[in-house]
């Protein structure tokens, strides 16, 4: 069992002069299979035509599902490694807070399959990720 208070500020002290932090990328909850993480949506987030950019939500949704593995994986003698990435954007925002749920859908030893859903302040659905992670002896 992960201690929950501690692995959030371990994973938020990880994100000091990082893509996370430049995005404003903050971990905020840890259950015993999920991990939630937030981002609050700004021009920064924008692509061209003013909305969120996919890249940002990607990276939020990488964010989140990595450390999902991390936090459940003994890092003194494995590393954790994002193998594949997809998201289908179902809706999109131009500014508010979105929410990141990681959730394991396979917790093996050599690999980790997390779901990721953004989800916007109403509880909107604005994308679903699916991570696959391998997990490698050090």
């Amino acid at each position: 069992m992960i201690n929950k208070t501690e692995a959030l500020d371990s994973l938020n002290k990880m994100c000091s002069d990082t893509l996370m932090e430049h995005l404003g990328i903050v971990y905020t909850e840890v259950g015993d299979d999920y991990l939630l993480a937030e981002m609050e949506v700004s021009s920064k987030h924008w692509q061209p035509m003013g909305i969120l950019h996919g890249g940002a939500t990607l990276a939020l949704c990488e964010s989140a599902g990595s450390a999902l593995s991390v936090i459940h994986t003994d890092l003194s003698k494995y590393d954790v490694k994002g193998m594949e990435i997809n998201a289908n954007h179902v809706r999109s925002t131009r500014k508010g807070k979105i929410i990141a749920k990681a959730k394991f859908i396979h917790r093996g030893k050599l690999t980790h399959l997390v779901e990721v859903n953004v989800l916007n302040e109403q509880k909107k659905l604005i994308s679903v990720c699916r991570i696959t992670n391998v997990i490698i002896k050090k």
